[in-house]
């Protein structure tokens, strides 16, 4: 069992009392937390998207005024260890914009690294994660202007309708963090799918509250019937993306948000942006973080109310990332 160390990072904001988000500029009460893209990135880099990597920190300062500009205040960034997070520039781009960051750890799937990254982590990458949760992530070096940015959740991966071996591994790992820490896990789903494989192992064999998972990636795989599971479940439902070729998107997101709302659970959805290339940023003429609020949220409320989609960016976000820190 991993125990965190007691938490005093100096430097950050005083947290406020009770549950809290923690963002890369302390924890921050959730009902600040404002409109907020559930699942993006800012910064970004694997094997699998070579000459696409999210690695201009100028870009990512534009595409955060862009989010601001069309109304947004919050954005959590699922980018874990070992994909070019650029962590310590997060908290510069976080005054600058005005927008609220919340950075992963985490591990994504094993195709996502190069050679010798996953060899370098200890056998259980659990004492990895709560360390960046609770103390900061990067090494500390004499000259640091400020601490170290901590992590506000953590981020794993499935496979394509199944756990393979480093999956189970990383996912048993993000469980004993979550013990330690309280922090929210967030999965990516492989075009969607496995959702239900998940929490079977998670909230099933591991024991996390199931209102401590959110499963990205469902506008990939639109199955009412495991989007209905699922929110039955308890854990939270990530729509985020905007159009991809070969995936069910856009087009048909509004029907699956309808449906989960008739049905009760619209307090189970988030929603994001997750761009994850350097074509798709706006300031490249992709549609950027800022198409979740200027083309998605519009059409959305079509489907199901102006209070539902505003509830899903805001109230939603506020609780699913919300933890009592230790």
């Amino acid at each position: 069992m991993v125990t965190p160390r007691p938490a005093s990072a100096p430097g950050h904001r005083t947290a406020p009392a009770g549950p809290t988000v923690r963002t890369v500029l302390g924890d921050l009460a959730p009902d600040r937390l404002g409109v907020c893209d559930a699942h993006d990135h800012l910064f970004l880099s694997s094997p699998q998207l070579p000459g696409q990597e999210l690695a201009d920190t100028a870009a990512a300062g534009a595409e955060l005024h862009a989010f601001r500009a069309a109304g947004g205040t919050a954005v959590i960034q699922w980018t874990p260890y070992g994909m070019g997070r650029h962590a310590a520039e997060l908290p510069r781009l976080a005054r600058e914009s005005g927008v609220t960051i919340v950075a992963a750890t985490g591990l994504h799937q094993a195709a996502h690294y190069g050679p010798g990254v996953l060899e370098g982590l200890p056998t259980d990458p659990a004492a990895l994660f709560v360390t960046e949760l609770t103390e900061g992530i990067g090494a500390i070096t004499g000259d640091d202007p400020e601490p170290r940015p901590r992590a506000g959740m953590i981020k794993v991966a499935g496979g394509f309708h199944g756990l393979d071996r480093h999956a189970r591994r990383t996912m048993t790992a993000a469980a004993e963090a979550h013990r330690a820490t309280g922090a929210a896990i967030g999965i990516h789903l492989e075009l969607g799918t496995g959702a239900l494989d998940v929490l079977d192992l998670l909230c099933g064999e591991l024991a996390v509250p199931p209102d401590r998972v959110i499963l990205g990636h469902l506008n990939r795989s639109p199955d009412p019937a495991v989007h209905r599971m699922a929110a039955e479940a308890g854990a939270y439902l990530a729509f985020d993306g905007p159009s991809r070729a070969n995936h069910g998107t856009d087009w048909r997101m509004p029907d699956a948000v309808a449906a989960l709302c008739d049905a009760g659970f619209a307090d189970r959805i988030l929603l994001g942006g997750d761009t994850t290339t350097a074509a798709a940023r706006a300031v490249n003429g992709g549609p950027g973080m800022r198409y979740l609020l200027r083309r998605l949220r519009p059409r959305l409320e079509l489907a199901v109310g102006t209070a539902a989609v505003t509830r899903m960016l805001t109230t939603n976000p506020a609780r699913a990332f919300a933890a009592e820190w230790p």
